[in-house]
């Protein structure tokens, strides 16, 4: 089979397509014809040897997948044979086949495409436990979401919609806050012309119930100085490459 792979750290700009063997399927795992891929930043930062888990060199990057169940091994019952499922990997998705554990492995529901699929598993689970399992996003509460032009940023903003939220939308350009708002958002700041804080006090004079920040850096401290009485703060990644250092007499 083809798979794409890394031979070196130098970035998306290295990969190459190789032929590979075919996986073979154990117990409790399920054999999949890959139709589509979720492309994710942590594909890129793998590709650089950025991210928190390093594989051993080649590898195949790709968090997440969809596709055709080809054959399932002793023991698993959840699927069968030729059922169309999504499924999480960690990395490894870029292929044409994959073996999994049946535990990483759903159905898809009817009317739901393998690309849809493919792109939905990490940003949005990513999204939901944060605003639910562990912000406890209410109905009514405000919502500020940083880089919420990018995967898990969108997926915060539409899933704060849906939550009953007033979602305020932060990203880089007028492009990106436009894209948002087409998503539901109903205010956006431009960090790169405004004053993060001051913005969002204007907006927001007591201050937002929950901060949903992918991107650190240079973001958190103003970020942080915008939470209102009992806000919570949701650490999700750090797209700018810096982990910020909070001062403690915020």
């Amino acid at each position: 089979m083809r798979a794409v792979r890394a031979h070196d750290l130098s970035g998306p700009s290295g990969l190459r397509v190789d032929e590979v063997p075919d996986p073979t399927v154990g117990a409790g795992q399920v054999l999949i014809d890959v139709h589509a891929a979720g492309v994710n930043f942590p594909d890129v930062l793998l590709s650089r040897g950025l991210y928190q888990f390093k594989p051993t060199l080649p590898f195949s990057p790709g968090g997440e997948c969809a596709g055709i169940v080809r054959e399932v091994g002793a023991g698993v019952t959840s699927v069968a044979p030729g059922d169309r499922v999504a499924a999480t990997t960690i990395h490894g998705a870029f292929v044409e086949k994959v073996c999994l554990p049946e535990a990483a492995v759903i159905k898809l529901p009817d009317g739901v495409s393998f690309e849809t699929g493919a792109a939905t598993l990490l940003t949005y689970a990513t999204t939901i436990h944060a605003l639910k399992d562990r912000a406890n996003l209410e109905r009514g509460e405000t919502l500020l979401v940083l880089g919420a032009a990018g995967g898990v940023g969108i997926a915060a903003v539409e899933l704060g919609v849906l939550l009953g939220a007033r979602v305020i939308a932060a990203a880089s350009t007028a492009d990106k806050l436009a894209f948002c708002k087409s998503h539901g958002a109903h205010e956006g700041i431009d960090y790169s012309r405004e004053d993060l804080k001051e913005r969002v006090k204007a907006l927001v004079p007591a201050g937002v119930d929950v901060i949903y920040d992918p991107v650190g850096g240079s973001l958190a401290e103003p970020a942080l100085r915008s939470i209102g009485w009992k806000g919570r703060y949701l650490v999700v990644g750090f797209a700018s490459g810096d982990i910020p250092k909070i001062p403690l007499n915020l």
